[in-house]
């Protein structure tokens, strides 16, 4: 059994979600993709899928098993580079996830000027404001903001964002500055309803404070409900960035700056591997110095 070829084949079915697919990408047949996953259980002795008439789906051993393949291949595709003269220029495919308007304002932008620089990278990335899971969805790196829980994925910090209670001038001079967090259960508060229902928690002197406020106007994305503060609605409670063109063309202001939460912290996580391919090495420093900003 070609052991490269198989854990091709592998990590294609896995990718793929069945062996028709898969054989398709390989320019295989179907027989041929079903025996050569055979030969690979037998060898490993263990099941790597869970096969059933409809679909077929990864084991435990399976998800384990591929990212060791990546890792194989990946550092196959290092040492076959280091041999040619573009050495020294990252090269092959990395895929990298983010928050959605975090990506959308700061991420995709860098990536793009990474393809610009290295061209002979192809880069695809995800936008999506959940927590993905690297690697069962074959990312390989991510940004996060906010608190890590998943030990397994490799952290390195990229900076820290803070969340800020913003309105427009105009709301203000209406309706008054607020003096203390408490303040705004009286005012009207423009809320994103796919986060949680409680504002902070606000730093005061010492203790933690947690709001329930409310309003008349509640989105489930970020975007139009900064519009609507920024249309004089109410108050808002949004990550810095997500303001930042806003608070410096004075079409926001920022309220309540001596009780803000702590900063949220920006990571770049990737799974853990022994040996890094070198694309993924250079992204990480790339991502480190675009995003100065927040550092």
């Amino acid at each position: 059994m070609d052991k490269l070829r198989a854990m091709q084949a592998f990590i294609h079915i896995a990718e793929q979600g069945s062996l028709t697919s898969a054989a398709r990408v390989m320019e295989s047949s179907l027989p041929a993709m079903v025996r050569t996953l055979a030969a690979l259980e037998a060898q490993l002795g263990v099941r790597l899928f869970n096969r059933s008439t409809r679909r077929i789906s990864l084991t435990e051993e399976g998800r384990r098993h591929l990212e060791s393949c990546r890792q194989v291949l990946a550092a196959l595709d290092d040492a076959e580079a280091a041999l040619t003269a573009e050495a020294s220029e990252p090269a092959g495919r990395l895929t990298i996830t983010a928050p959605m308007m975090f990506g959308q304002m700061h991420v995709a932008p860098a990536v793009a000027r990474f393809v610009q620089r290295y061209d002979k990278m192809r880069c695809s990335v995800v936008l999506a404001d959940r927590v993905v899971d690297l690697l069962e969805e074959g990312i390989d790196v991510g940004i996060r903001i906010g608190s890590l829980k998943d030990s397994s994925l490799v952290a390195r910090p990229l900076g820290h964002i803070q969340r800020v209670v913003v309105a427009s001038p105009a709301y203000l001079k209406r309706h008054g500055i607020p003096k203390h967090p408490k303040d705004l259960l009286k005012k009207n508060c423009v809320r994103v309803t796919d986060h949680t229902p409680t504002w902070g928690p606000f730093n005061d002197k010492g203790r933690q404070l947690r709001l329930t406020v409310s309003g008349n106007l509640e989105f489930n994305q970020n975007g139009p409900a900064i519009a609507a503060c920024v249309a004089d609605a109410g108050f808002g409670m949004f990550l810095s960035y997500q303001v930042a063109p806003f608070l410096q063309s004075g079409q926001l202001r920022t309220v309540l700056a001596s009780f803000q939460p702590a900063p949220r912290p920006v990571h770049v996580v990737y799974p853990h591997a022994r040996l890094l391919p070198m694309r993924t090495r250079v992204f990480i420093e790339w991502m480190k110095n675009e995003l100065k900003e927040f550092q």
